[in-house]
């Protein structure tokens, strides 16, 4: 099966027109689908200790819940692509924000781990096709706009994450039940969603064009597929590694090892509010480059340090290194059609799900400094990679 591309003429003769007045609404709503995202995201993630108690799940059973979540977003893709071939990304946000929102509160109602399971498959599956319907839409109003703005869709994003972190931790502190907590959260978001719908420009279906099918990046694709696949690899290690590195490895108190990831997320969120203008200014290559090697230099620092205060510079170089990956990959992706843009989303999604079991691997045989050198590996390949992408612009 191929991939098919859409030309990007269109793109390159607009590039320096004003945004439409007709496009402002999308700019207010895009904002709020990815706050969506990332609120669920860390709505989940807040509520996972009780969750487990609940269903007294062991170390290894909840890895495995977890896992769910990724194989539904990896196989999820094929529909994805056909979601927004055949219906349009506005369509498919919507459908799929609603399938997102209806699957959170039934995490809560698993009675038993088989059906947790099953509800983690749902989400995994909902999440990642509204991932991609939004980026989508994101990379259409950044082509018809002529300017960088997909750097700070992604930085709402993390806004997302950071609210609905803070508001879990204060839901666990009132003792609100999970189910309750995610009720809520989903019936918030409805109706911010279906507004959000309709201010979106209406999507254009040509009825005799041939039919995208879904396949693996290959091409100039290639190059942006194995920096996403680095990049989520990255990401998710640092996510599920950094507070155990801390712990284990340089003896930090526990309530100290969660600001690792803290600082990461946090540079992330800052380098991304600058991104656009640093793309608009240099261009996506040079930017992703010099940022992979100032995430090289994070985790030579982190694996050097013996004391926790100068590994979080290194976790805060890291965080501000990776910043850009997702939204100029998604962007260069998006330019080349909704179905490329699936294919390059699929790889980094499984970067994503094999990225922290690889870390836990290598940690058990060779040790945390050695894992966590495999971190600075891939932030020399995604230079690498960065270096050789054609599409990168």
């Amino acid at each position: 099966m191929q991939v098919v591309i859409v030309s990007s003429h269109a793109m390159e003769s607009s590039a320096s027109l004003p945004l439409p007045r007709s496009l402002l609404p999308a700019r207010v709503a895009l904002p709020i689908l990815f706050i969506l995202l990332g609120a669920v995201f860390a709505t989940w993630a807040a509520r996972i200790p009780p969750m487990r108690d609940a269903l007294q799940l062991g170390a290894a059973e909840l890895g495995l819940v977890l896992l769910c979540s990724g194989v539904g977003a990896v196989l999820s893709f094929p529909l994805a692509a056909w979601l927004l071939a055949r219906h349009g990304a506005r369509h498919a946000a919507l459908w799929s924000g609603v399938a997102l929102l209806i699957a959170l509160p039934c995490l809560a109602l698993a009675p038993q781990m088989g059906w947790l399971m099953l509800a983690m498959f749902a989400m995994g599956s909902a999440a990642s096709c509204f991932d991609v319907a939004i980026n989508a839409i994101g990379a259409e109003v950044e082509r018809i706009a002529g300017r960088s703005i997909m750097s700070m869709l992604h930085a709402w994003f993390c806004l997302g994450t950071f609210s609905g972190a803070l508001l879990g931790s204060a839901m666990a502190g009132l003792q609100v039940t999970p189910l309750w907590h995610f009720c809520l959260l989903s019936a918030g978001f409805l109706l911010p969603l279906w507004l959000s719908y309709l201010a979106l420009p209406a999507d254009q279906i040509d009825p005799t064009a041939p039919r995208q099918q879904f396949a693996l990046p290959h091409g100039a694709l290639v190059a942006l597929g194995m920096i996403a696949f680095c990049g989520a690899m990255i990401e998710g290690s640092i996510g599920d590694w950094s507070g155990i590195y801390l712990i284990d490895h340089l003896g930090a108190a526990p309530g100290v090892a969660p600001l690792g990831y803290a600082v990461f997320a946090g540079m992330m969120l800052l380098a991304r509010l600058v991104g656009d203008r640093l793309k608009d200014r240099h261009s996506a290559r040079p930017v992703l480059v010099v940022g992979a090697l100032i995430a090289s230099a994070g985790v030579v620092v982190v694996i050097t340090t013996s004391q926790s205060g100068i590994a979080f510079v290194g976790f805060a170089l890291i965080g501000a290194g990776v910043a850009a990956v997702f939204p100029f990959i998604f962007s260069a992706a998006g330019k080349e059609g909704p179905t490329a843009l699936a294919a390059v989303a699929t790889m980094g999604y499984s970067g994503g799900l094999i990225g922290p079991p690889i870390i836990g691997f290598l940690a058990h045989g060779l040790g945390l400094e050695i894992a966590f050198g495999f971190i600075g590996v891939l932030t020399l390949m995604v230079a690498l990679a960065a270096g050789k992408a054609s599409l990168l612009k």
